[in-house]
């Protein structure tokens, strides 16, 4: 039981790290994306 409960707990941890590591890629690549427009549509407008 004690080894079970250790693999769950890695399992955890990889997931919730793994997952963080997505967030902070699609919230950079969001950001610079909507940098990107912001910015396009400002050239447009001038």
């Amino acid at each position: 039981m004690d080894e079970q409960l250790r693999i769950i707990l890695i399992i955890i941890i990889s997931v919730s790290i793994f997952g963080l590591l997505v967030f902070v890629f699609v919230k950079n690549y969001l950001k610079q994306k909507i940098d990107y427009l912001i910015k396009e549509k400002n050239k447009k407008l001038k």
